[in-house]
């Protein structure tokens, strides 16, 4: 037995699999055009980062935006001007390849990173890593390793695990995880659990000591590894699974319950969804909508806009999947922070407050916004079909939409297309303008929907991605919750349905406050939605106006986590 770190719950029992990155031979070799160097050098970074955000969007499908949002901090160091800019320099002041520079360049800031006490800034050094790694082989023309492909019943073991890679895991083909290195807190664990995949990490040793096909189990829960067991081991470890699978099953009395609270409030439990293949995820766990269908994943690792036909079918496939219910479409959420080369967006400095989402969407009418708008509305056809327009900071551009939404329904009116004439068109609510206008734009869109992740970034100033500040972000500041009971409140007044499609639908501390606060819809990761449905048939809604009251009177994020957290039991 080798005993490691509990990084992922449960009991994995199958064959090891040694994997060994294919770390490329790096050698200092000379460029004789350096100018040429640097340009093959801003291919593979681009390479890298339409690589990293296709894998970034399928893992958010697959887990949720805050996992995802690991792969989104690795897309920002691949655009991260000071990184990109040492390297180049290092290129034209040494006159060398590609390979070396950032071989040299990323080395050194992860060893900076590894260095330091905080262990949130030692994550960075297998991020700064796990970049070096995929940059080079892109470079090299090596193809990474690929989880996927390995067979059902596998058990990985490593000496570490990269981010990228684990997030390429097929969990269906994995029955454990086992590194050397690495601890809970590792980005790999927190992806482990996502998927949930038993993960035991800094289990020192084992790699000497097991051999590819070798019997092993992976108990997550003990944070111990048993090296070719025993049948009488391999028995009493299937005993243990079947328990945790019993626990785990327990949940699954939910499926096909109402989302209804002990005193009879009902609210809508939806998923938030990449492609149309995620709606199998939806359904096994009983979603009772898609209050998010993200629609950029269709724009992405590609080298032309996708069709209005592409779309079509896309959109078509997910409403008639979820048979008559609710299916949200976002239209395209996509700017300069994000690598889509068919849309040929310019580098921005500031991204996140640029030409992105619905102002892009208006500017490029014709060949963007027309086309998808159509592939929606012929979409709605097919099922109950939601357009909801992402980043509005002003009644002119929501009004702006509805109109073009009009002429298109002229258009599919005079053509004899089907469509639903009364399709419902909402807004995200993720920018302060939209809090502050909530009321207004309550008289004119049909529905409201929450996007906590930006609503926080954007209300409170801070940067997700920027270690400096990362432990500003917190959905429990004051004034984020103030925004979030003022937006549901002028929903509620107005009579239009709220939801909320952000991370903290799916939290347990924040669950009672917003059945509290009135939300009707929380949208969430497919495999947390019967968690959710148990906490909230769990609450009477009347006893939590008084919880809400003293959460509304706490004046910090600390104060306000720490009070919901013993009021949830969390």
């Amino acid at each position: 037995m080798y005993k490691g770190t509990e990084a992922s719950a449960g009991i994995g029992i199958g064959k090891a699999v040694l994997v060994r990155s294919a770390e490329p031979v790096i050698r200092r070799e000379l460029a004789a055009d350096a100018d040429a160097e640097v340009e093959r050098l801003r291919k593979a970074l681009a390479d890298t980062a339409v690589r990293t955000e296709k894998l970034a969007s399928e893992l958010a499908s697959r887990t949720g935006e805050k996992e995802a949002g690991i792969l989104q901090g690795h897309l920002m160091l691949l655009s991260d001007p000071t990184l990109i800019g040492e390297i180049e320099s290092f290129i034209r002041k040494e006159a060398v390849c590609s390979e070396y520079a950032v071989e040299a360049v990323c080395s050194a800031y992860a060893g900076l990173f590894s260095a330091m006490d905080d262990e949130r800034m030692r994550q960075r050094a297998a991020d700064v890593k796990d970049i070096k790694n995929r940059l080079q082989q892109v470079l090299q023309g090596i193809e990474p390793e690929d989880a996927a492909s390995l067979p059902p019943g596998s058990v990985i073991l490593a000496k570490d695990l990269t981010p990228s890679m684990t997030a390429g895991i097929l969990p269906t083909h994995i029955a454990g995880i086992v590194t050397e290195q690495g601890s809970r807190t590792s980005h790999s664990a927190i992806l482990a659990r996502a998927l949930e995949i038993p993960a035991v990490v800094a289990a020192a040793g084992i790699l000497d000591a097991v051999s590819d096909g070798d019997d092993i189990i992976v108990d997550g829960n003990a944070g111990e590894v048993l090296l070719r067991p025993s049948e009488a081991q391999k028995a009493e470890y299937r005993q243990k699974r079947e328990q945790f699978l019993r626990e785990k099953k327990e949940l699954e009395r939910y499926i096909g319950r109402p989302t209804v609270t002990l005193d009879g409030v009902q609210v809508e439990l939806a998923a938030n969804i990449a492609s149309p293949e995620d709606v199998e995820k939806v359904l096994r766990y009983d979603g009772e909508a898609i209050g998010l269908f993200r629609t950029e994943f269709l724009f992405m690792d590609r080298t032309s806009v996708p069709t209005e036909e592409e779309q079509f079918r896309a959109y078509r496939k997910t409403a008639a999947a979820m048979g008559g219910r609710p299916v949200i479409i976002r239209t395209l959420d996509i700017g300069g922070d994000k690598e889509v080369p068919c849309m040929g967006l310019k580098k921005e400095e500031n991204p996140f407050l640029g030409y992105r989402a619905v102002r892009l969407c208006l500017d490029r009418k014709e060949d963007i916004y027309r086309p998808q708008l159509r592939a929606i509305l012929r979409a709605s056809a097919f099922g109950a079909v939601r357009i909801m327009i992402p980043m509005v900071t002003s009644l002119e551009e929501f009004r702006e939409t509805r109109q073009l939404i009009r002429e298109i329904q002229k258009e599919l009116t005079e053509e004899g297309t089907a469509f639903d004439p009364h399709i419902p068109v909402g807004i995200m609510v993720e920018t302060p303008a939209a809090v502050l206008l909530a009321d207004s734009f309550a008289r004119e869109a049909d529905f409201f929907s929450i996007g906590t992740n930006d609503l926080t970034q954007y209300t409170l100033c801070v940067d997700r991605g920027s270690e400096k500040v990362s432990d500003l972000y917190s959905p429990f500041h004051p004034a984020v919750l103030r925004s979030i009971r003022h937006i549901i409140t002028c929903g509620r007044n107005a009579g239009i349905p709220v939801g909320m499609c952000g991370e903290a639908a799916s939290d347990p501390m924040m669950i009672p406050l917003l059945l509290a606060f009135g939300l009707n819809e929380f949208s969430m990761s497919p495999s947390a939605i019967l968690q959710a449905r148990k906490i909230i048939t769990g609450y009477r809604t009347e006893d939590l106006q008084e919880m809400a009251a003293q959460v509304m009177k706490l004046e910090t994020a600390g104060e306000t986590e720490d009070f919901l957290r013993a009021f949830a039991g969390c």
